[in-house]
Formats: structure tokens, C-alpha cells, sequence
């Protein structure tokens, strides 16, 4: 009972599956304008082919996400099924993995169209809309890829300058690690040039040090004697 209800949803499964391929299909020509571009040769339909056109993107997109949700929701009637074997989970994982790509293709669709509406609307607000002059169109255009370009540019041109900045401050840092070992080598070689010098030193330390001992041995007795002053 419960191999063949599996079978039945995998079916299914499948079956969706390939009808959210072809959707995705047509989904990504109207997406990218084609169907509008071959309605071109009136003024007429070249008018109404906009609207048309994000008519059938709209009802389209409803219509793929429908579709996937209950790809979804039939990917999670499979997982809850008691199946057994490393084959069914395979299988199941696989139908996970293609829904994930068949959301990631539809987003993907949906943000590079509504990207395109806007340009062609900024074009149009502008006056150099697409549906005027062949060659305003393509300068437009150019103008467009050569200002992305250019901000490309500026953007690699910064991330070269804060590499080339961090370059220096470690080759900094490396020339001041440099310099303090050759200082450190001047006071081991001076030390060991006079050897009278560290010996005179380490007894002046010596000395410094029984000095603090008996110093602080004083002034423990003293405080011992108030302490027995003050208690008798």
C-alpha cells in the first residue's frame, strides 16, 4: 500500500516536473521579450504587444508558482511516506534538488524581465524610448553598457587601490619587524663586545634586588613590632 502510493506521487511528480520545464521555457522567451519583437511590423500591435505581452508574463508567472508549490507539496507527501532503501532517498533527494532549480530558473526570469521594464521605462521617461528612431535606440543602449562599464571600472579601479594599500602596510610592518631585530642584534653584539659592561650591570641588578629584600625585611619586622605593641 504504501510502495504504491509512492509510485503514485513520484508519477506525478515527474509529470509536473516536465510541464514546469516547458512553462519555464515559454516563461523565459516572454521574459526576454521575443514574443513582443515579432509583433513589430504594425504601429498598431506594436502598441498593444507591450501590454499583451505583460498580460501573458503576469498570468504565466501565477501559473509556474502554482505549479511549483504543488511540486512542493507533493516532494513533502513523498518524504513523509515510511520508505525504505538508499534508492528511494536518492530519488526523493533528486525531486527536492530539481524543484530548487526550477525556483532558482523562474526568479532568475522574473528579476532579469522586470530589470528589462525598467531600463525600457527609464529610456522612455527620457525621451530615447526603444519604440522611436533604430539608431537613438542602439546609442541609448551603448551609452547604458558604456556607463556599467565605466562604474566596472571605478569599482575594480577601488579594489586595486585597497590592495595596493594593504601591500604597502604589510611591506611597512615587515620593514619595522626588520629594523627591530637589527636593533635587537646591535644591543647582543654591544653586550658581548664588553663584557665588563654586563657584568657590571648584572651586579648593579644584584644589588637593587638584596637592597628591596632587605628593605622589605625591615619593614616587616617594624610592622610585626606595632602589631605586638598595639595587641599588648
Amino acid at each position: 500500500m504504501v510502495g504504491s502510493s509512492y509510485d503514485v506521487l513520484r508519477k506525478q511528480a515527474r509529470t509536473l516536473e516536465n510541464e514546469i520545464d516547458l512553462k519555464l521555457v515559454a516563461f523565459s522567451k516572454i521574459g526576454a521579450g521575443s514574443s513582443i519583437s515579432s509583433n513589430s511590423g504594425n504601429n498598431n500591435s506594436a502598441d498593444t504587444s507591450p501590454l499583451l505581452g505583460e498580460h501573458v508574463f503576469d498570468s504565466l508567472s501565477a501559473e509556474i508558482e502554482q505549479m511549483l508549490e504543488k511540486l512542493s507539496s507533493l516532494n513533502e507527501s513523498m518524504s513523509e511516506l515510511p520508505t525504505t532503501g538508499s534508492a528511494a532517498m536518492h530519488t526523493l533527494q533528486r525531486h527536492r534538488e530539481i524543484l530548487q532549480g526550477y525556483r532558482q530558473e523562474f526568479n532568475k526570469i522574473y528579476a532579469n524581465h522586470t530589470m528589462r521594464i525598467e531600463r525600457e521605462e527609464l529610456l522612455r521617461g527620457s525621451g530615447l524610448a526603444t519604440s522611436g528612431s533604430p539608431s537613438i535606440s542602439g546609442l541609448s543602449r551603448r551609452e547604458m553598457y558604456m556607463k556599467e562599464s565605466g562604474h566596472l571600472s571605478s569599482a575594480g579601479n577601488m579594489v586595486n587601490d585597497q590592495i595596493n594599500i594593504a601591500i604597502e602596510t604589510r611591506e611597512n610592518l615587515h620593514a619595522q619587524r626588520q629594523a627591530f631585530k637589527r636593533i635587537q642584534t646591535r644591543f647582543n653584539d654591544i653586550s658581548n663586545r664588553f663584557p665588563l659592561i654586563n657584568s657590571l650591570i648584572q651586579r648593579i641588578n644584584i644589588k637593587k634586588r638584596r637592597d628591596s629584600l632587605i628593605l622589605g625585611a625591615v619593614i616587616a619586622f617594624c610592622v610585626i613590632l606595632l602589631l605586638l605593641y598595639a595587641f599588648n
